[in-house]
């Protein structure tokens, strides 16, 4: 008994282990906030799903056969308390997790700015087959999948793709949200400890979708200081030609920055001429691109 109890407890503590890279190990507000709806929906529900299943193992054990004061009742047919009962309490259970749901929704709607007295930092981002682009325009670098973000201030994320969609997710920092090209999503996210956390593609998105992930660096404000130093020490330019090299599709792409870019550049990703092939394939009826 007690090597199957330490059997259970290794088991476990195993699969607990793979939450501590998840949205269950928060490392941001938008993340613990999403963790609080999830919380507060899962008590909610076991509000019912306990007492279900108590009453399902009391009822068996009530009307088992050997007990002989259950009270038998072969034309029973309508009871309006236990039709109360029993539409009453999942009803309830349906408006309480919608409310927190829909509550929790507007709260943390991605293009909401974080409330804070420090001034949040502007990422332009780039899906592209199959790595990440990151472009500090504020700050006239840009690197590929890495990005990099000092602890305890906002970020201001604007996202498009260069050809398919995609999803970009950091799950310890918070919400995933949609890449399309031509339009910009926007989302706004922030750190609160220094570390690396994961981030990769929640879309499929093509054989190259396995290595499209990359790491999410969140530093002290000297250590990001020092890293844009170094990133606009190194590295070629980011323009329309070398924009036109790296979006060209590469699997496993080693991580690397830009030591400059062309301004207007992400706008310029929006329009037909900087999107890939695949992107133009879509955005133009077959008559015109035959005429083309």
């Amino acid at each position: 008994m007690c090597l199957d109890l330490r059997v259970g407890c290794l088991i476990g503590a195993a699969l607990l282990s793979g939450c501590s890279e998840g949205v269950l190990d928060p490392k941001g507000p938008i993340a613990a906030a999403e963790r609080l709806v999830l919380f507060n929906s899962l008590g909610i529900m076991l509000a019912i799903v306990i007492p279900t299943i108590l009453a399902t193992l009391g009822v068996a054990f009530w009307f088992r056969a050997s007990n002989r004061r259950a009270r038998y009742r072969p034309d029973f047919a309508y009871s309006g308390r236990l039709e109360l009962l029993v539409w009453s309490i999942p009803a309830m259970t349906v408006l309480l997790v919608g409310g927190v749901a829909w509550i929790g929704a507007h709260d943390l709607d991605p293009r909401r700015p974080i409330a804070s007295p420090v001034r949040p930092v502007s990422i332009q981002v780039v899906s592209l087959d199959w790595k990440w682009l990151f472009i500090y325009p504020e700050l006239g670098i840009a690197s590929v999948n890495q990005l990099t973000i000092p602890v305890d201030t906002p970020v201001s994320f604007e996202l498009t793709s260069s050809g398919v969609m995609n999803s970009f997710f950091v799950p310890q920092l918070g919400s995933q949200i949609y890449t399309m090209a031509g339009m910009v999503t926007r989302l706004h996210l922030q750190a609160d400890d220094s570390g690396t956390y994961r981030g990769f593609s929640a879309q499929f998105s093509g054989e190259g979708f396995s290595d499209m992930h990359f790491d999410a660096n969140a530093v002290t404000g000297e250590r990001f200081a020092q890293w844009v130093d170094t990133g606009r020490g190194s590295g070629p330019e980011l323009n329309a030609k070398t924009y036109a090299d790296l979006v060209k599709p590469s699997t496993a792409v080693m991580p690397f920055t830009y030591r400059s870019v062309e301004p207007g550049l992400f706008d310029r990703i929006l329009v037909s001429e900087l999107q890939s092939d695949d992107a133009l394939c879509r955005s133009y009826p077959t008559s015109k691109r035959a005429e083309k």
